[in-house]
């Protein structure tokens, strides 16, 4: 849920009202990278013993290593978390008439006080509850819109020619293929879900993670883009920047009243998740990575103030860049350009190295700068000489460049090899990392006994609204109650009760030694 957003419903819900089935097919991408993750990357990640990729930077390839890349990612951040903020600002301009500008200003002090105050369970506590309210909402759309033009077959005979063609000029076949490695460079190197794969316990957990994401996607892009793609029979003439609303457009236009101020609350919830997962991150790579590197006596409680700081720094650059994209050519343009300029080149290097021994602080750094300098040249100077990439050569080079140089040293290295102090220096010091004591397992598993209690909570009381909403509206459908009573359930099949399932006993830990916790 952190990398889903509003902006899937605006970026890839513009597609799906202009293009088609071309959007579906592009999110399945996602879904194969989720499942190579779960296979091969997330164990790995997991059995480094680290916590945080700028973590595993520094010890693989060095602390000056990781300056960089540190300072890399924060400014990076800036534009991910203004591309996320964007669309939802987009979403509550449509639903409520207030223009953009003011909708996104609001919205970015909301979050920038949630993230400061809430932490990383605030995170993981909205990841789930706007999962359930976002679910329930989607799923209650696709019929009610099937419902307003008269079932399947009308829509399968109205659409334009080509609408359920996989790829189309824009969108190829050679975009689908690069856009899958994008993906799983992203997915597999981005900060903020490196996290998912090194907090928990085994590789085994490391891997669901992967396949829960994998599972998730291979059926969410069918649900999520239907709704734009019937309202494009609705409505034809949206345009190019007001097919950004096409999907609140549809819900506005069958969702009863309550159901859509819940979908509308749900998106703002997940692009906070999104963005304060980001702030999350950049604040504490700026505070641990950085700021305590300079002044490593300060105190625990100055280390907090210093990230609530670098929060509120971040999130108003956050605000700015959310402002600008309609002058950078709307959504759809800023989130497939960033992500072709600079996915794989800052991704791609450190993620190389979790599987070689050969690279070196030198190689991955030289790769990401010439990867983002000659990405930069091709976007925004080559056109001044009349020279423009597609899209999908965007992304193929995008994608292509940093492959070919990193296969480049990995060749050179093992023709001509050289010492790698550093990374003999990791291997040493994985071979004797401890994962954990007896005392973690405690007290992890009386904080996960809180979470649960507190996100089954949650749920039970959206199932209330949701039955409210669907009393209210059942003389027109029973839809809305039948998905609260499902809800309703869930929550309390949800709750940690009491026994045997789950709660680790003082005395079962105590048995356990240091030596049960080696990696």
């Amino acid at each position: 849920m952190s990398f889903f957003s509003a902006g899937t419903f605006v970026v890839w819900g513009a597609i799906a009202y202009n293009y088609g089935w071309v959007a579906v097919a592009i999110q399945w991408t996602m879904c194969i990278a989720g499942f190579v993750i779960g296979f091969v990357v997330a164990p790995r990640w997991q059995r480094t013993g680290v916590l945080t990729a700028a973590e595993f930077i520094t010890k693989r390839l060095g602390y000056h290593t990781q300056k960089v890349y540190s300072y890399l990612f924060l400014l990076l951040s800036v534009f991910t978390t203004g591309a996320f903020l964007y669309p939802v600002a987009k979403i509550l301009e449509v639903a409520t008439n207030i223009p953009i500008a003011i909708t996104t200003i609001i919205l970015g002090v909301l979050i920038i006080v949630y993230t400061a105050a809430g932490g990383m369970w605030a995170v993981v506590v909205t990841d789930v509850l706007q999962f359930i309210v976002l679910t329930a909402a989607v799923l209650i759309v696709v019929p009610l819109s099937f419902g307003k033009i008269g079932g399947v077959s009308p829509f399968i005979q109205r659409v334009p020619e080509h609408f359920f063609s996989f790829f189309n000029h824009e969108y190829s076949i050679g975009f689908l293929i690069a856009f899958a490695f994008y993906n799983l460079f992203y997915l597999s190197g981005n900060w903020a879900y490196v996290q998912r794969y090194t907090t928990v316990k085994t590789p085994k957990d490391a891997k669901k993670v992967g396949w829960l994401f994998g599972a998730l996607y291979v059926v969410s892009p069918v649900i999520w883009m239907l709704p734009p793609m019937i309202y494009r029979i609705i409505n034809p003439d949206l345009g190019h920047l007001g097919a950004e609303g096409a999907y609140l457009l549809m819900c506005k236009a069958v969702l009863p009243i309550g159901m859509l101020g819940m979908i509308l609350g749900a998106m703002i919830f997940a692009t906070s998740s999104s963005v304060n997962t980001t702030l999350n991150i950049s604040a504490g790579v700026f505070t641990n990575d950085l700021y305590r590197h300079f002044f490593p006596s300060s105190s625990e409680k100055k280390l907090i103030r210093i990230a609530r700081y670098s929060t509120i720094f971040f999130g108003i650059f956050t605000i700015i860049v959310a402002l600008l994209v309609p002058l950078m050519g709307g959504i759809v343009a800023v989130v497939i350009s960033v992500g072709a300029i600079t996915g794989a080149a800052l991704f791609l290097p450190p993620l190389w190295c979790l599987f070689s021994k050969r690279q070196t602080g030198r190689s991955a750094l030289t790769v990401t700068i010439v990867s983002l300098f000659i990405n930069l040249l091709l976007k925004f100077v080559a056109p001044v000489f009349g020279v423009s990439l597609s899209r999908s050569m965007e992304m193929i080079v995008g994608v292509g460049i940093p492959i070919v140089l990193l296969a480049f040293y990995e060749i050179g290295l093992t023709v001509f090899p050289r010492e790698n102090i550093v990374y003999e220096n990791y291997k040493k010091l994985s071979m004797v990392q401890a994962s954990g004591t007896a005392e973690d397992d405690l007290q992890a598993d009386t904080g996960n006994r809180h979470g649960k209690k507190v996100i089954s909570l949650g749920v039970l009381l959206i199932s209330v609204l949701v039955l409210i909403i669907g009393l209210a509206s059942i003389h027109t459908s029973w839809v809305v109650f039948i998905t609260g009573i499902i809800i309703l359930v869930l929550g309390i099949f949800m709750y940690p009760y009491k026994g045997v399932h789950g709660k680790i006993s003082a005395n079962n830990i105590q048995t356990k030694t240091d030596k049960d916790y080696v990696d």
